[in-house]
């Protein structure tokens, strides 16, 4: 059974998603793949430790205080190589960025293979389930695009600034498949 309540944040509302134990998802209102790895309808439930442990979390995190990944019980739902990627995502410092293929180089490596393609891994960060928790917001692409996250650009632009990012060498694409 999965459960799910919103949260209100300073990048719109947020629909938080749990099985009980474990969050399972975070999606922003109108992003992508929102809520397409639960594999059942979600009934509302606000009152779990879970959530009030999520809410804490965001809490932090929009006052700029860096809460740490591991003070949440996290169970994203996808494969193997996802959940590599994922992993990977969660190592990414509070207000520092990782390219597509930086990421495609450490996979590669965990995975004993010669090369990883940066492609694979776009699609795996972009249906990261646990937007901002797992901070898929924090990889760009090699010259420094803003390109693919699941929530905006705009969302992306204003995390990365929340954070405290260098945003000068970063800029946002003209044209693009993932804006």
């Amino acid at each position: 059974m999965y459960y799910s309540t919103t949260y209100p944040s300073p990048v719109g509302l947020i629909t938080l998603a749990c099985d009980g134990n474990n969050l399972v998802g975070l999606w922003l209102e109108g992003q992508k793949y929102h809520g397409d790895t639960i594999p059942e309808a979600m009934i509302e439930k606000s009152n779990t430790p879970v959530f009030t442990a999520a809410k804490k979390w965001l809490n932090n995190y929009f006052a700029g205080k860096k809460p740490a990944i591991l003070e949440l019980p996290l169970a994203p739902i996808g494969g193997e190589f996802r959940q590599g990627v994922w992993g990977i995502l969660c190592e990414i410092p509070y207000g520092e960025v990782i390219t597509y293929s930086g990421i495609a180089k450490k996979m590669a490596v965990k995975m004993n293979k010669e090369c990883m393609s940066s492609q694979a891994v776009g699609g795996a960060v972009g249906h990261n389930p646990i937007s901002i928790i797992i901070p898929c917001h924090r990889v760009v692409g090699s010259k420094g695009s803003l390109t693919g996250y699941a929530g905006g650009i705009h969302t992306k632009v204003k995390l990365l600034e929340w954070e405290g990012v260098d945003m000068s060498s970063l800029f946002v694409p003209k044209k693009g498949t993932a804006l």
